[in-house]
């Protein structure tokens, strides 16, 4: 199943303005898709566990990251488009998308999302900051 459904498009834009920018081939929107959630992951990699987060289904997704999915997905089949209809408002949508997405990636910005776990399941395994201690050494002498 897909990250993203056609409900979500529907808060963005509407049913038949979503069918022109698609150019009425729902294979066009499913590439737009997956060059949005490769763009998406590009900034959440290092950190997130971006498998486990575009495998979330219904409820259980970030939907800011739904929504900002959506508006990079969109903002690629405007520029697909003759005329670059609408065009403005993807591109400031767009770029607000993507200064969240480098925020996250910075660390001034964190999300609700899963991460990755080590080995011995620690949590977290990739966040810059870390706290702890070597383990106690044992000295028999």
């Amino acid at each position: 199943m897909a990250f993203l459904v056609d409900e979500d498009y529907k808060v963005m834009v509407g049913e038949k303005t979503l069918l022109t920018i698609q150019q009425s081939d729902v294979k066009n929107r499913e590439k737009a898709e997956a060059m949005a959630q490769e763009e998406v992951s590009g900034y959440l990699r290092s950190r997130y566990d971006v498998n486990a987060v575009f495998a979330t289904t219904d409820i259980n997704r970030n939907t800011l990251i739904v929504m900002y999915t959506c508006d990079i997905a969109l903002y690629h089949l405007i520029s697909w488009l003759p005329g670059k209809m609408g065009y403005e408002m993807r591109k400031e949508r767009y770029e607000r998308a993507i200064k969240w997405l480098e925020g996250v990636q910075n660390g001034k910005t964190s999300p609700d999302l899963p991460t990755y776990t080590g080995t011995d399941g620690e949590e977290d395994i990739n966040n810059p900051i870390r706290f702890g201690s070597e383990r106690k050494n044992h000295y028999g002498w």
